[in-house]
């Protein structure tokens, strides 16, 4: 149908550019014009409708592949066909949704004998689920239970319970305002998460660690309920434990993952007394002193992240005397009046310059004797504002 009205224009298209090589006139050419325009336009339509029923079709039979294949082989290939679709755009992932494949794709991680592609079938659900129907689907199939058997399964390899954790942490990403009230995943949080506690620490791969942390990072932000639950299951202990005792402690981006979850669970007054108890200050402190030793963009941001986060949590935590106390004593303050004053030491960051002056001044209300020095007055007597600007006109040789 659409192959034919796309024939059809094209001959009209053809025909009336002919005709508009044997004319002259202006009038003639203009409306020639408007017509071709008009054609065109019907072209492209016809063309974008014909690309997408092949592509429903292709998609309606790779899915049919996963259905009745027993071969692994040719299911693997299907997996592959159509995780490559997923990455062409939200359009094809909502195809693929709508045409069975979360669905296919949940029935082979239910069965043993596909065990070999529970990965690769995994990560294309990770994929399909950025759209809103491939969740949809998801929760229809009971998806959230597979992913917890799957996690909470020891005997699973580490791969096949990574890539169980991206799934969990794409579906609860903050930005997917239609995931946010998932209320399977609530039902079984408590499994989750103790699966990807137990998870990172087993890890021979980084992957792990760091879906792990993606999925604490969207937990944070969902309620206050959920930060509660961290706390009681000492989540804050294990994160800041891996961080302090690990070669982890190497990556700038799972620095920025662990502190982004604690900034956010930094807003609970509970949340104090067990930073204080796992040595956090410290962390936090060394979070501080993060830089980016290298020319690499992407590093130097998430070093930023680091720098910003930490100092916002200070800030958040140092509601708490004994908190505020601890950091005093740990050497902070000289720390943050540090970046504050040299541009360099922050990457010549705003947010930062603000996020310390911030941590700086909620210090300076528990710990007013520790700011007794006339030079540290112009960063936190005044309004924030006019510290802010004070500080970023300053040159390094200030100090």
């Amino acid at each position: 149908q659409y192959e034919e009205a796309l024939m059809e224009k094209c001959v009209e298209l053809t025909t009336i550019t002919e005709r508009g090589l044997h004319t002259e006139d202006e009038q003639v050419l203009m409306s020639m014009k408007s017509y071709i325009n008009e054609t065109l336009t019907s072209v492209g339509q016809s063309f974008s409708q014909m690309i997408e029923l092949a592509l429903t079709h292709e998609i309606q039979r790779l899915v049919r592949q996963l259905e009745s294949s027993n071969n692994i082989y040719s299911i693997g290939t299907a997996m592959s066909s159509l995780l490559s679709l997923t990455q062409e755009g939200a359009h094809l992932c909502y195809i693929i949704a709508k045409e069975g494949g979360v669905v296919a794709l949940f029935k082979i991680c239910r069965q043993d004998y596909f065990s070999c592609l529970h990965a690769q079938a995994l990560k294309t659900l990770a994929s399909i689920c950025s759209v809103e129907e491939g969740i949809d689907q998801l929760e229809k199939v009971d998806g959230i239970l597979c992913l917890a058997d799957i996690l909470t399964d020891v005997s699973n390899p580490e791969a096949t319970r990574a890539e169980a954790a991206a799934v969990v942490a794409q579906i609860t990403s903050p930005h997917l305002t239609f995931s946010q009230h998932l209320s399977s995943f609530l039902e079984n949080m408590e499994d989750i998460v103790t699966a990807l506690i137990i998870l990172p620490l087993k890890a021979k791969k980084n992957t792990a660690f760091q879906n792990t942390c993606t999925l604490f990072i969207h937990k944070t932000y969902y309620n206050t309920l959920v930060c509660s639950n961290h706390l009681e299951t000492n989540h804050i202990g294990f994160l800041i434990e891996t961080q302090l005792s690990t070669s982890q402690v190497l990556y700038a981006y799972f620095h920025s993952q662990v502190v982004t979850i604690l900034a956010n669970m930094a807003v609970l007054d509970q949340c104090a007394s067990e930073v204080l108890q796992e040595n956090g200050v410290q962390l936090l402190l060394e979070m501080l002193y993060q830089k980016s030793h290298s020319e690499n963009v992407s590093e130097a941001a998430a070093c930023e992240r680091v720098q910003q986060k930490s100092a916002v949590t200070l800030a958040r935590l140092s509601r708490d005397p004994d908190v505020a106390h601890a950091a005093v004593k740990l050497q902070c303050i000289p720390r943050l009046i540090e970046l504050c004053r040299l541009p360099t030491e922050r990457n010549n960051s705003d947010s930062v310059l603000v996020a310390c002056l911030a941590a700086l001044r909620r210090l300076a209300v528990a710990c007013p004797e520790s700011f007794e020095d006339a030079d540290v007055q112009p960063l936190i007597k005044p309004r924030l504002v006019d510290s802010f600007l004070l500080c970023t006109s300053m040159e390094e040789s200030f100090v």
